[in-house]
C-alpha cells in the first residue's frame, strides 16, 4: 500500500478532490497520531459508500490553545503520522501551514458561535477554545470537499458543537462519531500520552476506574452528587492529579441528566500533560 498523496495548498487539494467524482470522507487531526486517529480512517472507508476517498489532514492549530508552552510541546511526527495513514489505508493528506488555513493572521471567526454547550467543561476550562476549533473545522470541511467526517467521541463535547455547526450552517456533509479508542486497561489513547512517564501511565488507570464507579453509582441511585463524588475519590488515590472537573452532565451537555440520557466527563492535569475523558452511562 502506497503512502497518502501529500497536498500542502489549498489549490493542490481543489486540485485532487475535483480529479475524481467520488464521494470524499475528511479525518481532520492535528497530528501524532495514534491507533485511535487509524481507526477514524479505517472506520471512514468500512462506513461510506464504495469508491469514497479518505483524507486526512493534520494540522496543530494555534487558535485552539490558551497556553503558548501546551503549543510548543505538542508533538509533531509527520513521517510516522503517514506511515500510520498508509497502514489504514487514508487516500491523501492534508499538511497546511499556518498561512494556508489564516491568510489574513489569526482570525477567529467562528459560523456560530459556541453558546450553552460551549460554556461548560472544556469550553469553561479553556476559553476561546471552542471557538478557535469551529473556525478551522468549517475550513478543513470546506477546503477538503467533504461529503462524511468522522470524530472521535474523546472529544465528545467537540463532536457535538461540529454537528451543531453544520446542522445550523447547512452545510452538506454528513459527521459521524466514532467510539473511543482504549488500551487494555480502559485508558483512551491519546496523542498526549506520549508524554507521560511510566509511572503516570499507571496514574491514568484510575480515570476509566472512575468514570466507570460513577456510572454503578449513578445507575444504582440517581444521585448526580453521590455518583461524582465516587469518582473523584478514586482519582485522588494517586495524589498525582489536578482534577480539573468530573462531572455528570447529558449527552447534548445542558439539560438535566437522567438514567437514560447521560455521560461522565473528566479533565486531569498529571505531570504538566492535560488528559481529557467521558464514558456514557449505559444500563
Amino acid at each position: 500500500m502506497s503512502l497518502p498523496i501529500v497536498l500542502n495548498t489549498v489549490a493542490e487539494v481543489d486540485a485532487w478532490a475535483k480529479k475524481e467524482s467520488t464521494p470524499i470522507a475528511a479525518v481532520l487531526t492535528m497530528g501524532a497520531l495514534h491507533q485511535g486517529h487509524a481507526e477514524l480512517v479505517r472506520y471512514a472507508k468500512a462506513n461510506t459508500p464504495s469508491g469514497t476517498r479518505v483524507i486526512a489532514t493534520i494540522f496543530v492549530n494555534p487558535t485552539q490553545f490558551n497556553n503558548s508552552s501546551d503549543l510548543a510541546e505538542y508533538p509533531r511526527t509527520l513521517d510516522s503520522d503517514l506511515d500510520t495513514l498508509q497502514s489504514a489505508g487514508a487516500d491523501a493528506v492534508f499538511v497546511p501551514d499556518v498561512a494556508q488555513m489564516y491568510p489574513n493572521g489569526l482570525e477567529v471567526n467562528p459560523p456560530i458561535e459556541p453558546g450553552a454547550i460551549g460554556d461548560v467543561l472544556e469550553g469553561k476550562a479553556r476559553p476561546g477554545h471552542f471557538r478557535g476549533m469551529l473556525t478551522v473545522v468549517e475550513r478543513l470541511l470546506s477546503i477538503t470537499h467533504a461529503n462524511y467526517s468522522f470524530f472521535g467521541e474523546k472529544d465528545f463535547q467537540q463532536l457535538t458543537l461540529v454537528k451543531a455547526m453544520v446542522t445550523a450552517t447547512k452545510m452538506p456533509i454528513e459527521i459521524i462519531g466514532v467510539p473511543t479508542v482504549r488500551d487494555e486497561f480502559g485508558v483512551a489513547l491519546s496523542s498526549r500520552n506520549r508524554r507521560l512517564s511510566e509511572q503516570a501511565i499507571e496514574h491514568a488507570k484510575l480515570i476509566p476506574a472512575a468514570m466507570n464507579k460513577a456510572t454503578e453509582v449513578f445507575l444504582s441511585t440517581s444521585s448526580i452528587d453521590e455518583a461524582e463524588a465516587s469518582g473523584i475519590a478514586i482519582l485522588e488515590q494517586s495524589g498525582k492529579f489536578e482534577i480539573e472537573y468530573f462531572e455528570i452532565r447529558s449527552n447534548d451537555l445542558v439539560s438535566l441528566p437522567t438514567i437514560d440520557n447521560a455521560r461522565v466527563f473528566v479533565a486531569v492535569n498529571t505531570e504538566d500533560v492535560r488528559l481529557i475523558d467521558n464514558l456514557e452511562i449505559a444500563k
